[in-house]
């Protein structure tokens, strides 16, 4: 529009002319989400590569993706993102640190695709086995929870096992190199040590001694209150492709586009893709609803206890319920 021909018209067109103009530039910059996400495996990354979440919303997204949870929580944190995709032992460390997030979906309640691996060559065949061995996990992660929690669990003092911190994009060049015997990791990480390893223990098992971890998508609080209608809409894109792929597992799990697909936004193999998927469970909304409300509030509790008792926090939350919310899943 030219500015001069304004000149021309009356003073209310004008003003009308220039409210156009103005409201027409806020629409075109409109500020996108921001969210981060991981390269765990579950149905709704089909639906993240299609970009059905932006057309269902009618909103803009910019995707981020993030190699470990610290990164997004971070990020979270300094206002970089507005949702992320963390595991559940970041929630009990930001709950720990009152971090103003809430869980508001889960993404998978993590089994197989999660694991320790170990080297084949590495004289590992036992859990004791593990001692004076050298394992790579990326901290303040799910993984390392389950890494903790099993060694635990199997009466390894861990001071006897030297645990190094590497993120899963930097474990499978350490592998490579023998620097590690062993490393307790996610996709894409994990589909390329199993090449040359083995599993000692997943997080199914972790889940089957009661100590389940769980991926989930969390929101800053500020962006939650002024955005509802967003965040029904995800969760109601998220559980169409759950319940899609628990109609048909297999036939969902063996399309070559699906697997084109999920593979692209993980970078995880198309031969792995199909075994995590059914190493997950993916509640549904009525699930979710009884599983935030208890087993997830206990989960993140019991993981913030322990990892204090770990020296890994320290203090712990009296109360982590405000950390976890049924408001957006949908259920009247």
């Amino acid at each position: 529009m030219n500015f001069y021909l304004l000149k021309k018209i009356t003073p209310t067109l004008k003003l009308f002319v220039t409210a156009l103009i103005l409201l027409g530039a806020n629409l075109s910059f409109a500020e996108a989400i921001k969210i981060g996400y991981q390269t765990g495996i579950d149905p709704s990354k089909v639906a993240l590569a299609d970009g059905l979440y932006e057309k269902n919303s009618g909103q803009k997204i910019e995707w981020r993706r993030f190699d470990n949870g610290a990164e997004v929580i971070r990020a979270l944190a300094s206002g970089d993102i507005d949702i992320g995709n963390v595991g559940s032992t970041i929630v009990a460390t930001a709950g720990s640190r009152k971090l103003p997030i809430t869980t508001f979906l889960i993404a998978a309640e993590l089994g197989t695709s999660e694991a320790l691996v170990v080297r084949k060559d590495s004289g590992i065949s036992a859990p004791q086995d593990l001692v004076g061995k050298t394992i790579a996990v990326p901290f303040v992660s799910t993984s390392h929870y389950s890494l903790l929690a099993a060694l635990k669990h199997w009466g390894i003092d861990r001071t006897k096992v030297k645990v190094i911190n590497l993120r899963g994009s930097e474990i499978p060049a350490a592998w490579k190199r023998g620097d590690i015997d062993a490393a307790y990791v996610w996709e894409p990480a994990l589909g390329a040590i199993k090449e040359t390893g083995k599993v000692l223990v997943s997080s199914a098992d972790l889940s089957s001694w009661g100590l389940p971890t769980y991926d989930v998508w969390v929101v800053r609080n500020q962006f939650a209150e002024k955005n509802a209608a967003f965040l029904l809409s995800f969760t109601k894109t998220t559980f169409d492709f759950f319940a899609t792929y628990k109609a048909n597992p297999t036939p969902f799990a063996y399309d070559p586009a699906n697997l084109q697909k999920i593979g692209r936004v993980t970078g995880a193999k198309a031969d792995d893709i199909s075994i995590l998927l059914a190493g997950n469970k993916y509640p549904s909304p009525e699930q979710q609803q009884d599983i935030l409300t208890k087993d997830y509030v206990k989960a993140i509790a019991d993981t913030a206890a322990f990892l204090k008792e770990q020296g890994k926090l320290d203090t712990v939350a009296a109360d982590y319920s405000n950390y976890a919310t049924t408001q957006f899943l949908g259920v009247q």
